[in-house]
């Protein structure tokens, strides 16, 4: 488990006690906001920050600190996707989870000891959230920050999100590999796609079913009535749809042909095949490698012309260069990939990338 812990001055010295003990309990905790109790340090920057962090799934859970703990609920709650809850005992740290699913904690450091803290964190760390009639409230929750009327920092701060499972990572680091075989290459490719989409899907809504085992009738959960397109870029994007589609097989597939004018060097469009309800879905445009961005922004612009808009972008590697200029044009898309690479040379290959991503799954190399 990942947790990243924040304070302000006030709130420090009982950030310290908890790292201490979750440090103890082998959980990977992050450490961000104030170095010290004397200094002024504003909670919601460190709110801010943690906040962020967690929205994104850099961090699984996270737990704020300041005087009171409330500044630091109500500046993480401004952020899509935090659930931040004020717990006083171990019994509101147990129902900040199992009522609310609480994925940010928040305490004061003026309120609270070290060891009912401690006490609390447990609490709530250990218990489950319970779904059932609570679920349908956390969904209202979320229709309220869809809608508009809670704040979005996607707005303000575009996303990207760079997946470091060992498994993602391991995978990666052969199809980097020039000898890796066409056949494997392939392969591997598929199965990066499906990985990187299961992370990047954790947030789909999901509404409580009644279903019957062999045993009793119980509660389950399903999707939450969402229509999701694929749209790969031609011709590389292709080798990672059948990855994706194992995952989520009633998703639509849209497609996308561009070539680079050789005067110009833009990305001009030869074919574009789209669902006809492409508005009403969610939208992953896939390609392995961003690397320059103009294909990438060239295939936003046409899906967003014929009536996207809620659009993610895919990729297994990207370059510091692609992903600003997609963000310059379009903020509100979330960049999804394996691994940041360094840069483009002068040819526009993404260092230390992999080559020519379509050339080895098509073995046209």
């Amino acid at each position: 488990m990942r947790i990243a812990i924040g304070s302000d001055h006030a709130g420090y010295h009982l950030k310290v006690c908890i790292k201490e003990y979750l440090e103890g309990s082998s959980i990977t905790v992050g450490d961000f906001g104030a170095n010290g109790p004397a200094e002024p340090f504003d909670y919601p920057d460190a709110a801010n920050e943690v906040g962020l962090k967690v929205a994104r799934s850099d961090f699984d859970m996270g737990i704020l600190v300041c005087g009171t703990g409330i500044g630091m609920a109500i500046a993480a709650n401004k952020i899509s996707g935090i659930r931040a809850a004020l717990a006083y005992d171990e019994e509101t740290g147990r129902l900040a989870r199992q009522h609310n699913n609480a994925n940010i904690l928040t305490l004061g450091g003026r309120k609270t000891d070290c060891q009912t803290a401690i006490r609390i964190v447990k609490e709530w760390l250990s218990a489950d959230f319970e779904a059932s009639r609570h679920l349908s409230r956390i969904e209202k929750i979320r229709k309220m920050e869809r809608s508009g009327h809670a704040c979005d920092p996607l707005h303000d701060q575009p996303r990207l999100v760079t997946f470091d499972h060992p498994l993602i990572q391991h995978k990666v680091g052969i199809i980097r590999d020039k000898h890796t075989s066409v056949k494997v290459f392939r392969e591997l490719v598929q199965e990066i796609a499906g990985l990187m989409v299961y992370e990047a899907t954790r947030s789909l809504p999901l509404e409580a079913v009644k279903v019957e085992t062999p045993l009793t009738t119980t509660t389950a959960y399903s999707l939450s009535g969402k229509k999701m397109a694929i749209v790969p870029i031609l011709r590389a994007g292709l080798g990672m749809v059948d990855g994706i589609l194992q995952l989520i097989p009633n998703a639509k597939v849209g497609h996308i042909g561009l070539y680079r004018d050789p005067e110009t060097l833009e990305p001009v469009e030869y074919y574009c095949k789209l669902p006809g309800d492409i508005g009403e879905r969610d939208i992953i445009i896939v390609d392995p490698m961003l690397a320059t961005g103009g294909s990438a922004v060239a295939a936003i612009d046409l899906v967003k012309r014929r009536g996207g808009r809620k659009i993610s972008l895919l990729s297994l590697i990207a370059a510091p260069e692609g992903v600003s200029k997609v963000h310059e044009k379009y903020p509100e898309v979330d960049i999804f990939t394996a691994a940041l690479d360094s840069h483009l040379n002068d040819h526009g290959y993404i260092v230390p990338g992999l080559g020519d991503a379509g050339d080895r799954l098509f073995g046209t190399r």
